[in-house]
């Protein structure tokens, strides 16, 4: 159900999940991860044409990685699309995935801003 995404082939196992997983269950929930993002900015009265294009990714960057409300909820999107293979390795490897689950949702979400 997942879309395909072609990549290299990676050296990590971290890289490998990221392509294999993360990337996938993103491209696949893009549009309810940016609809999260734009309801969110609405409720903190965050006006996305006040932010000069200049900042936006670190306007992005910084709502991710410190509002733990906006944070739980982009992961949960994300993590609830695991099986329950990908949820033993991500516990195993949880800090490492979720700095990767970070990068890859500023990225999505400056695109989509």
């Amino acid at each position: 159900m997942r879309p395909t995404i072609d990549t290299q082939a990676s050296d990590s196992p971290e890289e490998a999940f990221q392509n294999a997983t993360l990337r996938p269950v993103l491209k696949q929930q893009h549009e309810l991860l940016t609809a999260m993002l734009r309801h969110y900015l609405v409720k903190r009265k965050v006006n996305p044409e006040q932010v000069p294009a200049a900042r936006r990714f670190e306007k992005i960057k910084e709502l991710v990685t410190r509002d733990n409300r906006l944070r739980g909820l982009l992961f949960g999107i994300v993590i609830g699309q695991f099986s329950a293979e990908e949820l033993g390795y991500y516990l195993q490897q949880e800090s490492e995935i979720n700095r990767r689950i970070t990068n890859l949702l500023v990225e999505r979400l400056r695109s989509a801003w």
